[in-house]
């Protein structure tokens, strides 16, 4: 079957056009690169987040005005992506987006720590493109548990990911780590997302409409827990999630120790009564070395102890004793790591 397209760009209000509006009005001594603090003298980073209808966005918002507000001589502005895979590229350079277009370097990203494995092995989506330095990057720690949500309306008659076969179906956008978990699961289930779906590539912004308005059958997302998008669909329309267990969870798994599985209660969607299982991740932050030790830290120790001052949903899931949780082969920069040792998350 053809793969479909369906790119609905939503307008990505890029927030790096304040950060060259700043540095042109700023005299040139007054402004510091991200190893460079000293007194007077400001520090700009941008933080590379995700598709505006994600939870990365709004998210990373947060976090960045914690950031800007406590730590001194420092402003972090956010900007959408297409997330995990891009964000990683973004570590190293400017890069392209399909729906944000041009993405410049970035010192800060959020991605999911599956695909950070990936892009420190040059597997999956690095495999024909590997990073140039993988090794240069770092983690500061993690975020929250991202969950892949497969969703469709509750009187569908798809009951299992096997059902997709021939179905309309939202994987995520190009370069996210929604679409490279969603390839993973449908492969693990024995369907071709080239071949035997019809794939769509939308935000899941944009493909929770289309699930609501039945332009397609299921759509893939790697969320938090509400999801807002999920929360609003059903809001008009019941819904269920389709369960990732059994031989095909077991096998992903061991494929992959970034995936834990994770139960969603029955009640959290209008028309999901029942519990189901599925895949979880970690959504964590990452940087590269060049980052200086101190600012590292201090980034760290600002969000741990402020977590209590995030709105979003998933304010209450920023901890620090899940902090390094399922980082696998990926080493922590040296600054985070000394906050951990001090806060005896490590030994």
């Amino acid at each position: 079957m053809s793969k479909g397209r369906r790119t609905m760009r939503a307008s990505a209000a890029v927030a790096a056009a304040a950060v060259v509006a700043l540095s042109a009005c700023a005299a040139p001594e007054d402004v510091a690169g991200p190893g460079d603090e000293g007194d007077g003298e400001t520090t700009f980073l941008q933080l590379a987040t995700g598709s505006t209808g994600g939870t990365y966005y709004p998210l990373g918002g947060e976090i960045a005005q914690l950031w800007s507000s406590n730590i001194d001589n420092v402003q972090v502005d956010t900007f959408a992506t297409g997330a995990s895979v891009q964000n990683m590229r973004a570590l190293e350079g400017t890069t392209e987006d399909e729906e944000a277009g041009e993405i410049d370097q970035s010192e800060l990203v959020m991605a999911v720590n599956g695909v950070a494995m990936q892009a420190q092995a040059g597997t999956g989506p690095f495999e024909e493109e590997p990073l140039g330095n993988p090794d240069d990057i770092v983690a500061l720690g993690n975020i929250y548990p991202e969950v892949m949500q497969v969703v469709v309306n509750a009187d569908s008659d798809i009951e299992s990911i096997a059902d997709l076969e021939g179905a309309d179906v939202e994987i995520g956008p190009p370069g996210s780590g929604t679409e490279v978990a969603a390839r993973q699961i449908l492969e693990a289930y024995g369907i071709d997302p080239d071949e035997d779906i019809n794939a769509f590539d939308s935000t899941f912004g944009d493909a929770a409409t289309a699930l609501g308005d039945g332009q397609v059958d299921a759509a893939f997302g790697i969320l938090s827990v509400p999801a807002a998008g999920i929360v609003e669909v059903g809001a008009s329309n019941e819904v269920r999630l389709l369960p990732i267990d059994g031989e095909e969870a077991e096998g992903l798994i061991e494929a992959d120790p970034s995936y834990s599985p994770l139960t969603i209660d029955g009640g959290t969607y209008n028309g999901q009564d029942e519990d189901v299982v599925t895949l979880t991740q970690w959504a964590t932050l990452y940087t590269t070395s060049a980052l200086e030790e101190d600012l590292a830290y201090d980034l760290v120790r600002i969000m741990y102890e402020n977590s209590g001052d995030i709105a979003h949903d998933v304010g209450s899931q920023v901890q620090l004793d899940t902090s390094i949780d399922g980082l696998g082969t990926m080493e922590l920069h040296p600054g985070a790591e000394r906050f951990y040792q001090e806060e005896g998350v490590l030994d």
